[in-house]
């Protein structure tokens, strides 16, 4: 053993320098659990959180409804989906473009799903994999651990199939429906597909999904640019392991690289290479399989960390490798997507903002017009289907608004319609005035309903377009012409 002589210092041993040298380093893994932890709380919790009886987002198949930021709307006021379309596929654009499949890695159902099964089951509790360091190799002995494990997830994915399903059914509608299963086939088939997809895909699929399922992975690609923050392997400061093609390895031990590229800093020791999930040798360089998880970078910090040196895998851009410099994160096509992004969010608040209150729909009935008391009154019917969306009773009621000759025949007096219920109304208008001395046809005249709550007129009022069809002037005259 080395001993340090008078006057030196004693020589520190790796986990001596490693511990010195990562003082205050906390791993991506850790800080990927944390993020694990808060994203299935959320989304565990959000179904659950209401506002005035809305949720966050519901998209409600039942009621034919969809509520989005804690207001509802039905399916005849979804104009505002085109916007919100738009925007989620602008957010993976810019998202992707930033900072690669940090989505995958870091907020993805699928990996969260597996890490739950491969490192806190298997590894952690059961002990079925020895080590949460290495993901290369599966467990083939302890078939009771094996089954025990396959079993708890069986549960955890029938919880994940119900909360996947109560984005469209509300819990409280969720629990009430499967106390009868016969009545709801449709939801119990539904929990039994998506649970046995779940309980497939984490025990047998695994990461063969995100490499050969997901098309996520197939078109991250084309948003790549040299400024977008990946998982790197530094080969200025590692060495070239691979061809720049990817396609063979230039050298294949520590010997061959010394020989090559004395400077190099890589160690051979595959730490990278065993604790990926979707089983890649980062040194290759950039690749469709990458989920931007980190786990090889925090493998590298710890190997290279006993040596005190910076990890050779790190976050960052090619072009920052290259020019020794930290990432650009503005630039024109991040600038691009985030300014396309906010008027997809303008857009959808402004369009949230025209929310109506109550809906209403006008149609005509077949007959245009009848004239009665000897052609002293002409009256147009219409069918009103009128909506109260609110979650209160209201009474109803309407007028004609730019026509003050055009009265309301027909229902007399405001009607009650409970909440979120829907009431078809046979609509009568009238007028004693002369409204058109044409001819040669009959005329239609536009005008404008609006539709009110007598209760909450500010709030609850709709206006909508429709006509009112005035007969031929000749055939109106010959009318009051036979009474005299």
């Amino acid at each position: 053993m080395a001993t340090a002589t008078a006057g030196e210092a004693p020589k520190k041993s790796s986990k001596e320098r490693m511990k010195e040298y990562l003082k205050g380093w906390v791993p991506y893994r850790y800080k990927r659990y944390i993020f694990f932890v808060i994203a299935t709380i959320v989304g565990l919790g959000l179904p659950f959180v209401t506002i005035n009886g809305n949720k966050f987002f519901l998209l409600n198949f039942d009621h034919k409804q969809i509520h989005l930021f804690f207001t509802r709307f039905d399916m005849q006021e979804l104009y505002m989906m085109p916007f919100l379309l738009i925007f989620g596929f602008l957010f993976i654009f810019f998202l992707t473009t930033l900072g690669g499949r940090v989505w995958c890695g870091w907020a993805c159902p699928q990996t969260i799903f597996r890490v739950i099964y491969r490192d806190l089951i298997q590894t952690k509790l059961l002990g079925v994999r020895k080590s949460i360091k290495n993901k290369q190799k599966e467990p083939k002995d302890q078939m009771g651990k094996r089954i025990i494990g396959g079993l708890i997830w069986v549960v955890l994915a029938f919880i994940a199939a119900a909360d996947f399903m109560w984005y469209f059914v509300p819990p409280e509608d969720f629990f009430k429906y499967i106390k009868t299963p016969s009545e709801h086939p449709v939801l119990i088939g539904a929990i039994l597909i998506t649970a046995g997809f779940l309980i497939y895909d984490v025990i047998k699929l695994k990461e063969d999904f995100c490499i050969y399922v997901c098309p996520y992975a197939r078109v991250q690609s084309v948003m790549y640019d040299e400024e977008t923050i990946q998982t790197i392997y530094d080969t200025e400061r590692g060495g070239h392991i691979y061809s720049e093609d990817q396609e063979h390895k230039l050298v294949h031990n520590l010997k061959e690289l010394k020989a090559k590229e004395p400077d190099a800093e890589c160690t051979f020791c595959d730490s990278c290479v065993r604790v990926c999930p979707t089983h890649i040798d980062i040194k290759r360089g950039t690749q469709l399989e990458c989920i931007n998880c980190l786990e090889c970078a925090d493998a590298c910090t710890e190997v290279m960390g006993a040596l005190g040196k910076p990890s050779l895998i790190t976050w960052t851009s090619y072009s920052a490798i290259k020019e020794h410099r930290k990432p650009k994160f503005l630039r024109f096509r991040t600038i691009a997507y985030a300014v396309a992004l906010i008027l997809a969010l303008a857009g959808l608040f402004w369009m949230g903002s025209k929310k109506e209150y109550m809906l209403l729909n006008i149609n005509k009935t077949t007959q245009l017009y009848k004239i009665k008391d000897h052609g002293k009154r002409i009256t147009n019917s219409y069918r009103f289907l009128v909506q109260n969306t609110q979650t209160e009773p209201h009474r109803y009621y309407f007028e004609v608004v730019d026509h003050p000759d055009i009265k309301i025949e027909r229902p007399k007096e405001p009607f009650k319609i409970n909440p979120r219920s829907k009431v078809m109304k046979v609509v009568v208008l009238s007028t004693t005035k002369d409204l058109v001395k044409d001819t040669t046809k009959d005329t239609p005249i536009p005008i404008t309903i609006r539709a009110y709550a007598v209760d909450a007129k500010d709030k609850i009022v709709v206006e909508r377009k429709t006509t009112f069809v005035f007969p031929r002037y000749d055939i109106l005259q010959k009318k009051r012409e036979e009474k005299e």
